[in-house]
Formats: structure tokens, C-alpha cells, sequence
């Protein structure tokens, strides 16, 4: 059911191989070029993710000092989260704007969101309950940024990127974003401090006042809005969709359309067994990491501490998953093998992880140095990970157009964390099924994996039909 591969019809490149004349049937052989400016795109790009992610995971971190200052509840702090997963209901309408319209109009749409929710959320109101709703729709605008930016890596990099450079930037596009979360789990805690009766041990100093709290936060907000403003000029002055040569055959041959492209994912067996096994731990893992204060909280782990603990998981999954990824562009075929191996570590730290949290029925020692190790692991298995998924999709349902496939991924990835961050509204004071979703996640996908069938057309088209 949708399993076979692609036809030799659909393989059909636009760039023709070349012959030993330096003709094809006839017609003047065109040939393939990168362009330095790749880079600049790639830049851009890459600073935009770094920045929507910032955004998005600003308030998890500094949970005490929101609900101080603005009188935010935990069931709140959920909801601020929860609204990056709900920007991806319309993700169909943003996919097929980048497959109609390339990618300039579509990360423009998306800049101007982030631009306007960053704004909302920044207008100093002196009334409280309308600064909570601008906050909550400024978050959702920039939700609404999320299919583009999350999704669109691999699209830029098979538009502007030769074959082996391909992982490699499909990599640093699809992980910055996550970057941008680390970068949150720093900036809030050391620039907005703590309120003194949250800190162990009660205060001993002066309280803080909200007004003191509310300038900190204002003060990281209007430099989110600086930024954001910036990159938006930067993109609407030069950023174009493709370039003048493609940089590979892959780059330039026929693709489905949009309709042909949603009918063949959805009926593809093995895209969708491949789909879940992202999407669930992926998603498991953004929502646990967006309130990663609140389930540290019981281990008596103070809000900076758990900034710091976030900030390192998510920056070592960053760092090896572009290792991981110029590794597999230099070693071709080896996605699953990758992802087996990234999986079951996912699944025994995890685990590790979920134990040491249950202390006083399991008795295994609860220190700082475990809880370290044991939660960084977790974030750079997974998060690591994502490139390697993105690359194995696109192989998988080629001729597919990259947007296309990654934007229903990363739909079913914000679904997960949609769903366990809605439960989470719910069920907010004791966080240890939260700790067995994501033990549960990563072996439900290491299951998957393992059972997959791999397949590597593109690869076929770029290796054999350009020779």
C-alpha cells in the first residue's frame, strides 16, 4: 500500500546527464553549480529558527518569576507553550504556499508573524489581564512561523545544496530553531531573576518586587523584538528562492504536485510508519523540555539550574546532530543504522532519567551530577536525531517535494506536543507520568525503526543517473 518506490518516469531529471559529446538526445547538456551566497541564505534562514525558537520557549523557563510578576499559573505557563503546536493547524496552507510560491514568500509570511507577535507581546500595559491576552497572542503568532521554519530545512538545503553538503545543512537549518530554545533556558533565568521565595531554603533577602521582575522581562522582550525586526528587513532586502543553476540533479528533476504529493504521503505505509517514529518521541520531547522547570522542581532543582540542564541537552543534540549529519554525508546509506543507535541510547537514558525521579520507590541516589547526565543524554539522542529523520523522509517518498514531506512530520511532531502539553493543563502537580511519556516515546520509536524498510531514491538519482 503505497510502499513501492519511485518510477523511473518520476526519477526523470530536468538536468540531463551529459554524454561523452556533452550532449543528451540531441540538446545542449546544462550543468549543475553551487553558489556562495548558499551560505547567506543558509544564514538567515538559520538566525530566523534561532530566533522562533527562542520566542516560543521563553516562558517555560522562567515560570516562577511570569507567575510573580504577571500571575501566571502553572496551567498557564502550559498554555504559552501549547501555542507553538497550535500555530501548525493551518500548516497545509503554509505548505502549499512554499510549494506554489517558493520559500522567500513563505519565510517572509512567516518573519511578518513573528515580527507582529513579538510586538503584541511587548506593548508595556499597565492592566495585567490585557497584557496576559497580547502575551498569549503574541506567542500563537509566532506558532503560526513554526511549519515554515521547522519544516523548510531540507528544502533549502536540496534547492541551494550539492548532494554532500545536503545532511549537513539540512542539519544546521533544522536545529538552530532548537538552539534558540537552549538559548531561552539562559537568557531568561540569568536576566530575569527568580522570585526569593522560590529559591530552597526560603529567602533571606529583600522580596522582589513585581514591578522589578516585569522591567527584567520587558527588557528581554524589546531585544527578541530588535532582533526579529532586524532579520525581517534582512530577508525582505535579499532572500531568494532558488538559484539561477540548481546544484544537482536531485535539485532540478520533476516533482509531484500538491495534491498528488499529501494523496501518495498519506497512503505510504512506510512514510507513515517512519512519521510516527518521529513525530512521537520529537514531540514527547518538546513538551517535556518547554516545562522542564516544572519537573525538576520536585528534585529541588532550582529554576536556573534547570535552565542550565535544558540549555546543554538541547546545544549537545545540536552539535552531534551535525556531526552525526556530516557523517552521514560522507557515508551514504547508513540513516537507520544512525538512528538505531540514537534511539536505544534515547531509550536507556531516558529511563535512567524516569527512575532517579521515582527515588523513593526505586532508591537509586538522586544527585545533581545525575540528574545532569541523565536529562543532557535525553535531549542530545533526540534532538540529534531530527536531521537524520528529515533525511530519511525525503529518500523514502522521493519524488515528494522536501516542504511538503517535512511539513506533515513536523505536523504530527507539534500534534504529539500539543497533546501531552493539553493533558498537561490538566494534570499539572504530579509530573512523573510526564517523565514515563517520554521513557515510552523514544522505545515506541526505536520499535518502529527497527522495523522499518529503508530506501534511498534520491540518492540513486543524484549517484547514478548524473554519472
Amino acid at each position: 500500500m503505497g510502499a513501492a518506490p519511485s518510477t523511473e518516469a518520476e526519477r526523470e531529471p530536468l538536468l540531463a546527464p551529459t554524454s561523452a559529446a556533452g550532449t543528451t538526445n540531441s540538446q545542449p547538456a546544462v550543468n549543475s553549480r553551487v553558489y556562495g551566497r548558499r551560505w547567506l541564505v543558509l544564514t538567515l534562514f538559520s538566525l530566523l529558527a534561532l530566533m522562533q525558537g527562542m520566542v516560543w520557549n521563553f516562558w517555560g523557563p522562567i515560570q516562577n518569576s511570569a507567575a510573580k510578576a504577571y500571575g501566571f499559573s502553572k496551567s498557564d505557563i502550559a498554555v504559552l507553550v501549547l501555542w507553538g503546536p497550535v500555530g501548525f493547524v493551518p500548516w497545509l496552507l503554509f505548505m502549499w504556499l512554499m510549494d506554489k510560491k517558493g520559500l522567500r514568500a513563505s519565510l517572509l509570511l512567516s518573519a511578518f508573524f513573528m515580527l507582529l507577535g513579538s510586538t503584541m507581546r511587548s506593548i508595556p500595559l499597565t492592566d495585567l489581564h490585557l497584557r496576559r491576552w497580547l502575551i498569549h497572542g503574541g506567542q500563537f503568532l509566532n506558532g503560526l512561523a513554526g511549519p515554515t521554519i521547522m519544516s523548510a530545512g531540507p528544502y533549502l538545503s536540496t534547492t541551494w545544496f550539492a548532494p554532500d553538503q545536503r545532511a549537513t545543512a539540512t542539519a544546521v537549518a533544522s536545529l538552530v530553531s532548537y538552539l534558540g530554545g537552549a538559548a531561552s533556558f539562559i537568557v531568561g533565568p540569568l536576566v530575569v531573576p527568580a522570585p526569593n521565595d522560590s529559591l530552597e531554603g526560603g529567602a533571606t533577602a529583600a522580596p522582589l518586587s513585581p514591578a522589578f521582575i516585569q522591567r527584567r522581562i520587558q527588557m528581554v522582550l524589546y531585544a527578541e523584538l530588535a532582533a526579529i525586526g532586524g532579520l525581517f528587513a534582512a530577508v525582505l532586502l535579499y532572500f531568494p528562492s532558488r538559484p539561477p543553476v540548481p546544484p544537482s540533479v536531485a535539485a532540478a528533476s520533476q516533482r509531484l504536485s500538491y495534491r498528488s504529493s499529501i494523496c501518495r504521503l498519506l497512503s505510504n505505509f512506510r512514510f507513515l510508519m517512519i512519521a510516527l517514529a518521529y513525530a512521537v518521541p520529537t514531540g514527547v520531547i518538546a513538551g517535556w523540555s518547554g516545562v522542564l522547570d516544572m519537573v525538576l522542581t520536585p528534585a529541588k532543582v532550582s529554576q536556573v539550574d534547570a535552565g542550565w540542564i535544558g540549555f546543554w541537552s538541547i546545544v549537545g543534540g545540536c552539535v552531534v546532530g551535525v556531526a552525526m549529519a556530516r557523517f552521514a554525508d560522507s557515508i551514504r546509506g547508513m540513516l537507520k543504522l544512525i538512528l538505531v543507535l540514537m534511539l536505544a541510547g534515547a531509550s536507556l537514558s531516558s529511563t535512567w532519567f524516569t527512575l532517579t525521579c521515582l527515588s523513593t520507590i526505586t532508591h537509586l541516589p538522586v544527585t545533581p551530577a545525575i540528574l545532569y547526565t541523565s536529562c543532557i543524554l535525553v535531549g542530545i539522542f533526540i534532538n540529534s536525531s531530527v536531521p537524520i529523520f528529515f533525511e530519511l523522509f525525503i529518500e523514502t517518498v522521493y519524488p515528494v517535494p522536501e516542504g511538503i514531506t517535512c511539513g506533515v512530520v513536523t505536523f504530527l511532531g507539534n500534534l504529539a506536543a500539543g497533546l501531552l502539553l493539553f493533558f498537561l493543563t490538566f494534570y499539572p502537580t504530579n509530573l512523573s507520568w510526564l517523565n514515563w511519556c517520554v521513557t515510552g516515546s523514544c522505545l515506541f520509536s526505536l520499535v518502529l525503526v527497527l522495523f522499518f524498510r529503508e530506501s534511498y531514491d534520491r540518492l540513486y538519482l543524484d549517484v547514478f543517473v548524473s554519472v
